[in-house]
């Protein structure tokens, strides 16, 4: 058992991490929490405050009602919260498209900046699209933009040498984003999320928010201390997990993707389209058959994860030695803490295996 090998003591959070990312022998789920399953002494359900949202304001985002929400916490975890898809029908297409096809748009920053020219990474979606196309007809082609996608930041962008923000690094966040994301992290197949805690704003008191689309995936929620064993959990399509009070610094991690099951290249619920025309006022969207058939062909294989994260308080300022310090700086990223391509792994210190 997967638990077994990993007990308190040195790096506990790094022996599992590894035993679920080791490809031969496959790891042992069993013990991973499925929440659709829930265990008992493990998980609780929880009550959700629905009094402060609206449902229109919900709808709008695509969400069901507050009161519908299935919601959860885990024993040892306080602050912690799952909830399993809350999102109406059809508009998880919505934001897979807006985090494949819009935000990547300049002026906002990706990975892709940090080794490549503005040219080369101008229409992101339209390159790539392209070649897309050629590989359906059977064409060997090489990896699109997309497929070497690791990171988009929107809003406040982190410096990566400094580990710190910077007020002369921002670009406009998307209104439709604000109840959902401040940064757009882009899993594969073959790829996991390094062993990390979100300190790096200057805000702690806010929740840290995620959501995920696409393949399944195992997250790790560890401890304080790396040699606390962390707990294993199945993400699924459109589940929101909840990172507050003493949860909000605990070490927390992606070691793997699960691939899709043959014949069953993507979750029902991303193959869902809206039930009803939207209002002119709606952020959720149709999309074209044409847009689908792109997020089609990348999820088969991967997983989108939109991170919230309030990098100030009401009131808060950065300070003035921090703003002058990073002035000049031009490695950015934004209103959060993410991951970095493999390459740039000992520059940054945040991990993102590709």
């Amino acid at each position: 058992m997967a638990a077994s090998i990993a007990e308190h003591g040195e790096d506990a959070f790094r022996k599992l991490f590894k035993i679920y990312k080791r490809r031969n022998p496959p790891p042992d789920f069993s013990e991973v929490i499925h929440f659709s399953k829930p265990c008992k002494d493990k998980v609780f359900t929880c009550e959700l405050n629905s009094t402060p949202i609206s449902e229109e304001d919900v709808s709008k985002a695509g969400l069901r009602p507050v009161k519908d929400w299935r919601a959860f916490g885990l024993h040892g975890y306080p602050g912690f919260i799952f909830i399993s898809n809350p999102f109406l029908p059809g508009s998880q297409q919505y934001w897979v498209k807006q985090c494949l096809k819009i935000y990547p748009q300049k002026p906002n920053v990706c990975n892709l900046d940090m080794h490549m020219s503005s040219v080369e990474t101008e229409n992101i979606w339209g390159k790539s699209r392209d070649v897309i196309q050629r590989k359906g007809c059977g064409k060997r082609e090489p990896k699109t933009l997309l497929e070497k996608l690791r990171w988009v930041t929107l809003g406040y962008h982190y410096d990566w040498n400094s580990k710190t923000y910077s007020p002369d690094h921002y670009t406009p966040f998307p209104k439709e984003l604000h109840s959902l994301s401040r940064i757009l992290n882009y899993y594969r197949s073959d790829s996991s999320l390094g062993i990390h805690v979100d300190e790096s704003e200057l805000d702690h008191t806010r929740p840290l928010l995620s959501f995920s689309f696409g393949q399944t995936a195992v997250f790790l929620l560890g401890g304080t201390k790396r040699e606390d064993r962390p707990t294993a959990m199945f993400m699924n399509s459109g589940d929101i997990m909840v990172m507050s009070g003493p949860s909000r610094l605990l070490y927390h991690a992606v070691p793997c993707i699960i691939a899709a099951q043959a014949g069953n290249m993507l979750p029902p619920c991303l193959g869902q389209r809206l039930e009803t025309e939207a209002q002119g006022d709606d952020n959720i969207q149709n999309m074209s058959d044409e847009d689908w058939d792109v997020c089609y062909w990348y999820l088969q294989t991967s997983r989108v994860n939109v991170t919230v994260r309030q990098v100030l308080a009401s009131g808060q300022t950065f300070p003035s030695s921090q703003a002058s310090h990073l002035s000049t700086d031009s490695c950015e990223k934004s209103e959060e803490g993410t991951q970095k391509n493999k390459k740039r792994k000992s520059e940054s210190g945040c991990e993102r295996d590709t």
